[in-house]
């Protein structure tokens, strides 16, 4: 039950942050591109490469605190992250056209998905 309310108290700090993020960077920098998502999506990534690194090298945390931040924190913030580190996993173990596949497909299979979800939801209030 920890490693739930770990996760949950995580998201909810995400969420605040990538709200917060996104606010910032459109007033920055306008919201004629989407820059906040991509900036969420690259510090999300960032991030988690360097928790990924640092728990493999030099750190051993708790299955709650880990959770707490990837799942948690940087699961609301970005899901990004974790596709971004999906495809490195698959690179260092020498998967290449896996990767890639996986790449290629979750980019196009999710604007699919959006597309599909949309297209339905117009159908039904139509």
């Amino acid at each position: 039950m920890k490693l739930v309310f770990a996760i949950a108290f995580g998201g909810a700090l995400g969420a605040l942050a990538r709200y917060f993020v996104s606010v910032q960077v459109s007033h920055w920098l306008g919201s004629n591109i989407p820059w906040a998502t991509f900036t969420v999506n690259v510090i999300g990534s960032f991030i988690l490469g360097v928790l990924y690194e640092s728990g493999t090298l030099v750190w051993q945390p708790t299955a709650e605190f880990k959770a707490f931040l990837t799942v948690g924190i940087l699961g609301a913030f970005t899901t990004f992250s974790t596709f971004s580190l999906d495809v490195i996993v698959l690179i260092e173990r020498g998967a290449w056209t896996t990767a890639g596949c996986y790449a290629l497909g979750s980019l196009v299979m999710s604007v699919l998905g959006l597309m599909a979800g949309m297209m339905l939801l117009r159908g039904l209030v139509a």
